[in-house]
């Protein structure tokens, strides 16, 4: 039976988390049949906490040892006078590095009845419908030499963007097989006019295409103009490919485009064990209050029944069943808009929505 290591984290992660779990629950009820061992662990701020360190060595081992992690999220303004190396964002970074996720998948949707919630018109977002697969485990997050140092009497921050061949291939393989299944174009993004990494990137993702998949349609794009065609013509995109840091800031904005951060779920891959989280952060100005997108926690949920246990009917009946509550006019704060129809709901109501459009679907 698969093992589900659940990580609740900070701000609002236990709440959505919480809903998630509802949701996985109530598939195992319409299955007529326990389908997940669950076993919860602290992470983040929660950890340093209890436990004065973001990330224990018995939560380091469940992880490890379960076949999927479910993640709310992490960090907050609470923690920011902690020394750097014990944050609760290094808890998760850690977490990345031990079980190997090179790869993370941001898919960004734009769901019909919530074309007007995005701040592009109408024309420009309706159909939107791409996936960021961005590196994970290397570039200026992790490179070395890194820190603050004095030097020639200056203080100096130094952080190093580095990337090794084997580190682009294994990525970029992932964004090729993506694409291929998908409509067969790939866009990879760098900034090879200025940086000697991207050149190296750009160098690989190029051979890796031609030689491997030469029946997917590759382009190559700077950073800075792919942040303006998402906001231009984000339908000219399918599967898009790129650096930590820059998949960092290119998924905050195709989320925003698509109308809401609290939307989007993420799988993180590469190892023996999937992470899946929604992309956004832990909100603690309204943890606590009822008011967080849970959808966005479900929908990360459905990806690990897709990409970890290939449940993909299950996997498929949670996601028809958010469409369903946004069709039916249901929305938390972050995604309503006053109209004919539409329900402005909490947390837990926008769950029982989905929890019983499951079970109206079996």
């Amino acid at each position: 039976m698969p093992r589900i290591c659940v990580f609740p984290g900070d701000g609002i992660g236990p709440e959505v988390i919480r809903e998630a779990l509802s949701v996985l629950r109530t598939v195992e009820e319409v299955s007529g049949k326990k389908l997940f061992e669950i076993e919860e662990e602290l992470l983040g701020g929660a950890s340093c906490d209890v436990h004065g360190v973001p990330i224990t060595d018995r939560a380091s081992s469940l992880a490890r040892s379960s076949d999927a992690i479910l993640l709310g999220a992490v960090g907050g303004p609470k923690w920011d006078q902690l020394p750097f190396e014990v944050r609760p964002e290094r808890g998760l970074l850690e977490l990345r590095k031990i079980l190997g996720l090179f790869a993370n998948l941001r898919p960004a949707k734009v769901y019909g009845p919530l074309v007007d919630a995005s701040p592009l018109r109408r024309e420009i977002v309706e159909g939107i419908d791409l996936l960021v697969v961005r590196e994970l485990t290397g570039g200026i997050y992790f490179g070395e030499p890194r820190g603050i140092k004095v030097i020639d009497g200056v203080e100096t921050g130094i952080n190093t963007e580095v990337y090794g061949r084997p580190e682009i291939e294994r990525v970029a393989r992932v964004a090729f097989e993506l694409g291929r299944k998908r409509t067969g174009r790939v866009t990879s993004v760098d900034k090879a006019n200025v940086l000697e990494s991207s050149v190296l990137w750009r160098k690989v993702v190029t051979e890796m295409g031609a030689v491997e998949f030469p029946d997917v349609v590759l382009s190559h794009m700077f950073v800075d103009n792919a942040a303006m065609q998402l906001v231009r013509n984000p339908k000219q995109f399918d599967v898009i490919v790129t650096t930590n840091l820059f998949g960092d800031i290119l998924t905050d904005e195709a989320s925003m485009v698509t109308g809401s951060i609290g939307m989007l779920p993420s799988a993180s891959l590469g190892g023996n064990v999937g992470l899946f989280e929604p992309i956004h952060g832990s909100a603690p100005d309204i943890a606590g209050k009822g008011m967080a997108n849970p959808l966005a926690m479900i929908l990360s949920a459905a990806m690990m029944l897709e990409y970890s246990f290939t449940m993909i009917e299950a996997s498929t009946l949670i996601g028809d069943a958010v469409e369903k509550a946004l069709a039916d006019g249901y929305r938390t704060g972050d995604i309503y808009r006053d109209g004919p129809g539409v329900r402005r709901v909490g947390t837990s109501e926008m769950g029982d929505k989905v929890r019983q459009t499951i079970r109206d679907n079996t």
